[in-house]
């Protein structure tokens, strides 16, 4: 059996992704517009009180002796600002470029300074800026000034990101949450989809969005409609099977009047190989519909009776495992499966070996014949409906090739899996594996 190649993101995982994408796109660029805006907010209120500082400190300082001025600026100076007076010992710094906007801000807040040539500079530029600069006295003195603490700009510490981060957190959760309670028709779907067929068939409880429950109702309809004309060719095939074995038995009745002992017995089994064929024809075909349940069987049991059976009647076939194992099977199903092995093995070799091993979780029941194989790529082949080797095998089989399937639709309803391979002393081996329950 082949196994689609299951998808590496469901629908639930894709649409969380793109919730998680989105969050955190919106959490980028509203950390971003925050952290400007926060700036910004930040260099305008410090311009303020730069301006009112330097406004104070122009009036003080011009207002003393040159002798009393940078006593006068030692005495200005905050733990916000330093002040210093210099008659004209340093280059005052040049305007930067960056803070003519701040500089601007000043100068409108306190008109007084717009007249004495005001520069400003950033003195460690990155996220904590120092704001150094210096202003003209009416003398042509300087008075120099740097702020103490610095002008924090895009601050996008740990702290600050998880602590942004905890609403989004919270709403991405709640998403999730919601998405999956959102989704869980659709699972409910995916399950009653693959029980289909399986005898456990249930209707979907139509919930969900209204998208969703317009898929649940079409899968219900169709589940309905696959059932009503399961249920119709079944009641078709019981219909000709008993029309079919009718003449048949008739057939059989007029067979015992023919005198020719030699005619009769041919006519015999032309008529038991057309019921053969009926029987295997309506159990392949009606094999999904059997009303048969589960219950707990010894497989060995059971396998040593079938042996024991065809060695009645004549046939060589041995059993070779424990004598007891209690497994959880459809008691008809299994000992049908097991007699068509048999059967087959029988059919294209002189003798048929049963055995069964136990292998941890799983139960290996093996049935050998001594015949000629199967060709190495035919062995898949085999197992098809309506499919007989007849290069690997005789000639003169009976019925229409259906044996082999029968017994892996019946494996397969079981939980199993049934492999062909050739023996390595001759002859084939088709194994039932079961698992252990």
């Amino acid at each position: 059996m082949n196994n689609l190649a299951r998808p590496s993101l469901g629908l639930l995982g894709r649409i969380v992704a793109i919730l998680l994408l989105t969050v955190i796109i919106e959490f980028g660029v509203s950390t971003l517009l925050y952290e400007r805006a926060s700036r910004f907010s930040v260099r305008d209120d410090e311009a303020r009180r730069l301006a009112e500082h330097l406004a104070i400190s122009q009036r003080l300082i011009s207002e003393r002796p040159a002798a009393q001025r940078a006593k006068m600026a030692a005495e200005l100076t905050t733990d916000h600002y330093l002040v210093q007076w210099e008659p004209s010992l340093r280059a005052p710094p040049p305007i930067a470029a960056e803070l003519n906007g701040m500089r601007q801000q000043i100068q409108a807040w306190e008109p007084v300074l717009g007249s004495a040539d005001l520069r400003l500079q950033l003195t460690s530029p990155g996220r904590k800026s120092i704001v150094s600069g210096a202003l003209r006295l009416a003398d042509n003195s300087w008075l120099f000034f740097r702020t103490r603490t610095p002008i924090v700009g895009l601050n996008l510490s740990t702290d600050r990101i998880l602590l942004a981060l905890t609403p989004a957190i919270a709403l991405f959760v709640m998403g999730g949450l919601l998405m999956q309670r959102t989704l869980q028709p659709l699972r409910r779907l995916a399950s009653a989809a693959e029980k289909m067929g399986s005898g456990t068939d249930e209707p979907v409880e139509e919930a969900g969005p209204a998208d969703v429950v317009r898929v649940v109702r079409a899968f219900n309809t169709m589940q309905e409609r696959i059932h009503r004309l399961i249920n119709d060719r079944t009641q078709g095939l019981f219909a000709v099977g008993h029309d079919l074995r009718t003449p048949l038995s008739r057939l059989k009745l007029r067979a015992d009047s023919i005198g020719d002992p030699q005619l009769r017995r041919a006519i015999r089994g032309d008529i038991i190989e057309m019921d053969a064929m009926v029987g295997s024809l309506l159990a392949y075909l009606g094999g999904d519909d059997d009303p048969e349940t589960p219950a707990q069987i010894d497989l060995a049991v059971t396998c040593a009776t079938i042996a024991d059976d065809a060695a009645d009647h004549g046939a060589t076939v041995t059993y070779d495992g424990p004598d007891h194992l209690e497994m959880t099977l459809r008691r008809s199903a299994i000992k049908r499966a097991i007699t068509n092995l048999v059967d087959n093995s029988l059919q294209h070799g002189t003798r048929a070996m049963l055995s069964i091993t136990h292998e941890g979780d799983w139960v290996c029941l093996n049935v050998d014949d001594d015949g000629p194989g199967i060709p190495a790529d035919k062995l898949d082949l085999v197992m098809e409906p309506f499919v007989r080797l007849d290069p690997a095998r005789q000639r003169d089989t009976k019925g229409f090739g259906l044996g082999l399937a029968i017994v892996a639709s019946t494996v397969a309803r079981e939980g199993g899996q049934l492999t062909l391979s050739n023996r390595a002393e001759g002859g084939l081996r088709a194994q039932i594996k079961l698992a252990f329950r």
